[in-house]
């Protein structure tokens, strides 16, 4: 397993013009949730990392360039998670590649990044002609961001969680969460969505818990998860999905979505990506 001083996420580093599978860097899992302080998936069993790629080109035959977007799912149990960085040179490192079609540049992908994850990754090439089908949606569920509330604090504080003393089923959405990426403490912005069924969860505890996060270094998937357990376990929550869409970077995106239910997951585009 590459160490994490391969990483190049913070570094100047230069463009590979020729496919490079050797530009992929692996992160352990186990690093991020170890800060997080989470030990493993004690609550939640199911999830993915969904990547989309926005900046892929490649030369066919006779060299002519070639366009197309990507959509690729890693699973939440992965030994490894991709740093973005490392993901975003490899793309680019097919732009002078001559490949026969795109189901070999989708193939060759498949097989580079189920390696480097050490899991089956699946890899959906979107073609030119297919731009037009993808759609920005609205978040599903109700947005807690108009509530009138105070004394917000800026590092994660499970405490902030509360329930009341009925039962509820219901999607909650924020579009003001921020955390910082660990590297090189720039801010990540996303849409948070929790779907959750069981005690009601009290929505102003919930917004100043995930607005606490605004100065939290931490790693997308890491994020995510550590919400699911605080969520879990101050909320008693029988059912619970947390999803994160992450804005754009580098050309890439990512949602990460952990869950107490198997998928499908869909990847409606947030109108911020």
């Amino acid at each position: 397993m590459p160490h994490s001083s391969r990483m190049v996420l913070g570094r100047q580093v230069d463009y590979n013009r020729r496919y490079d599978p050797d530009q992929l860097c692996p992160i352990p899992r186990s690093l991020g949730r170890e800060a997080a302080g989470i030990e493993g998936a004690e609550t939640f069993g199911h999830g993915v990392d969904i990547w989309n790629i926005f900046e892929l080109s490649w030369l066919n035959a006779s060299g002519k360039p070639l366009v197309a977007m990507a959509e690729v799912r890693v699973p939440w149990n992965s030994p490894c998670l991709i740093e973005s960085k490392s993901l975003k040179l490899y793309c680019n490192s097919f732009n002078m590649t001559a490949l026969e079609s795109a189901d070999e540049l989708r193939l060759t992908m498949t097989r580079d990044l189920s390696r480097a994850a050490g899991a089956d990754v699946t890899v959906r090439i979107i073609a030119a002609e297919e731009f037009s089908q993808c759609t920005l949606a609205e978040p599903e569920g109700t947005c807690i961001d108009g509530l009138d509330i105070t004394d917000f604090t800026y590092e994660p504080d499970a405490a902030l969680l509360g329930t009341a003393s009925d039962s509820a089923r219901e999607t909650l959405f924020t579009r003001l969460f921020r955390s910082c990426c660990p590297v090189t403490g720039q801010p990540d912005w996303a849409t948070l969505r929790i779907t959750y069924a069981g005690p009601r969860i009290l929505h102003d505890g919930l917004l100043r818990y995930l607005v606490s996060y605004r100065e939290h270094q931490g790693f997308h998937e890491a994020c995510v998860e550590k919400i699911h357990a605080d969520i879990h376990r101050h909320c008693g929550a029988q059912e619970l999905e947390v999803s994160a869409r992450f804005t754009r970077r580098g050309g890439l995106d990512i949602s990460p979505v952990r869950s107490t239910r198997p998928g499908p997951w869909p990847n409606p585009r947030d109108p911020r990506q």
